[in-house]
């Protein structure tokens, strides 16, 4: 009987702060959801939201939040309290692909040679945009015409782009649509910004971490989104699995050397 209400009361708490993580996903899209709209089909730059200050897109978001320098403090400041927290609560194209993930034929939520290796395409898509950024200058490939409309301005993006601008939008586009066949597959992957804060999430104050009780079950494992164990790997801080584990090897906060 108490096993049953521990269940219950571990199924409840998952479920509120799924709830919560979700309402707040749903919060940010409305916030955060255009600028994302621009970064991948309007802004004129092979890589999107780092030219801001100069984009010739003067009602991009991107371009407006750009100047409330508090605001870019956020994503470190968030690396260094909670990990990569941000792709799993604030992310607005984190959530869609968790969205597309849900109608998706391969969720890829146990341990082979692919999951364990695949995730370094994340550094390899952070190395292109290095090269692009910081060797070519992060060159303007891209005329952003607007006549008001959403669908006729994004038509003409498309008109008035050159071959490499074209490539790199169907890239994206390609690998989120992908994310119907492997569950978050660009989060998991691909992302370049999930592959920085993949790099210093280890500083990480607060986390959704496993305990020495853990017996590698891997049942956290068969309901992570993106397909990963706490403190590991493409781990977000969801805390989709603190409700899994039989074993209540589970915690959310700081970790400490002993456990």
């Amino acid at each position: 009987m108490s096993s049953q209400i521990e269940t219950a009361k571990q199924t409840k708490t998952g479920f509120s702060l799924m709830t919560v993580r979700r309402t707040v996903q749903l919060a940010m899209m409305s916030v955060l959801g255009q600028w994302a709209y621009y970064g991948v089909f309007r802004c004129p730059y092979l890589v999107p939201f780092v030219n801001c200050q100069t984009c010739p897109v003067i009602t991009c978001w991107g371009r407006i939040t750009s100047y409330f320098w508090g605001f870019w403090l956020l994503l470190p400041l968030s690396v260094l309290l909670f990990g990569r927290a941000f792709c799993g609560w604030l992310c607005p194209g984190g959530f869609v692909n968790q969205m597309i993930g849900k109608l998706s034929f391969l969720k890829l939520r146990k341990h082979n040679r692919f999951v364990k290796l695949a995730p370094a395409g994340m550094a390899i898509g952070l190395g292109a945009v290095a090269i692009i950024w910081f060797g070519l200058n992060n060159p303007r490939m891209m005329v952003p015409i607007r006549v008001g409309e959403l669908w006729a301005s994004m038509g003409l993006s498309f008109q008035h782009a050159s071959f490499a601008w074209l490539v790199r939008t169907f890239i994206i586009l390609g690998l989120a649509a992908a994310g119907l066949l492997v569950a978050n597959l660009w989060c998991r992957f691909v992302c370049p910004t999930g592959g920085l804060l993949e790099l210093f999430k280890g500083m990480a104050i607060f986390r959704v971490f496993k305990t020495s009780a853990c017996n590698d079950c891997n049942a956290c494992q068969r309901v992570c989104e993106m397909g990963t164990r706490p403190d590991e790997t493409n781990c977000t801080n969801c805390g989709d699995c603190l409700q899994a584990c039989p074993v209540d090897a589970i915690k959310l906060g700081k970790k400490k050397e002993s456990e």
